[in-house]
């Protein structure tokens, strides 16, 4: 199933769906799909006048393929801003849990530009991620990834950056918040270079914001990321990112919370 055509499940702010099989992260399923539905019922939940600013998500446990109930709810509904809380539920338990701040354009004195978008290698001539089945998630074989920046996975190359360019190797209608969020969340912790063999990771914690009027990313385009890790130590990483699209676009500002086995 396409990216789109599993958020395309989502007609109702409350919903129950069906997660589907080909998306696995290990034992749970891609968290940036899995956010990305739940975020699709809240905007439905909030309005289409009201973008997103802000959404903040919690992993609480994985989610598998097969029945998943999603429940939103109005925290605070304001003139221009509106607090919407969404829960991804399966077996009975709250499994991923996203709060997100929806906010009408208003005028202001106060303009910055985003970030420059850095220095990259064109694709080409970057080092691609192969997908290898049994190997990389399931996942990664819906995703083109070309590492500009660090090392891959379990490489031993200790840099604080990583990242490079990325898109969809299936053609879909469009790219809306909900597929950017894929994009965003498709990278591996920029802490799993670190290590020289494979140890177990996951995102506890994201925070993403998206920038607006929302730059245009045309279908299969290939968009720069660049992740930074800030500290790491006991087990958890603390990293930010960015992500432009090949106009120079700032798109999302991210910052996660990643707990590493090693």
């Amino acid at each position: 199933m396409l990216f789109s055509d599993a958020i395309g499940q989502i007609k109702e702010p409350n919903i129950l769906i069906d997660v589907p099989e080909g998306w696995g992260q290990g034992r749970a399923t891609f968290g940036g799909l899995v956010v990305a539905m739940v975020f699709q019922a809240m905007r439905l939940q909030a309005g289409e006048d009201k973008p997103v600013r802000n959404l903040a998500i919690n992993f609480i446990g994985p989610i598998e393929p097969g029945p998943l109930s999603i429940g939103t709810d109005v925290l605070r509904e304001g003139k221009a801003v509106s607090v919407v809380e969404g829960r991804g539920i399966q077996n009975g338990q709250v499994k991923v849990l996203v709060t997100g701040a929806f906010g009408s354009a208003r005028e202001s004195v106060i303009n910055a530009e985003g970030a420059e978008i850095p220095y990259a290698k064109a694709p080409e001539d970057c080092q691609e991620l192969p997908f290898i089945k049994g190997v990389t998630p399931d996942f990664t074989e819906h995703f083109l990834f070309q590492y500009a920046y660090g090392g891959l996975p379990f490489s031993g190359v200790r840099s604080r950056e990583m990242g490079g360019w990325i898109s969809y190797r299936e053609a879909m209608p469009a790219i809306t918040e909900a597929e950017i969020l894929g994009l965003v969340d498709a990278w591996p912790p920029a802490t799993l270079p670190w290590v020289d063999k494979p140890v177990p990771a996951s995102t506890l914690t994201w925070t993403i914001q998206f920038v607006h009027p929302l730059p245009r990313i045309d279908v299969l385009e290939k968009c720069l990321y660049q992740a930074y890790v800030e500290t790491a130590g006991d087990g958890y990483g603390y990293t930010h990112s960015k992500l432009w699209n090949s106009k120079g676009e700032l798109i999302t500002l991210s910052q996660q919370t990643v707990t590493v086995y090693a």
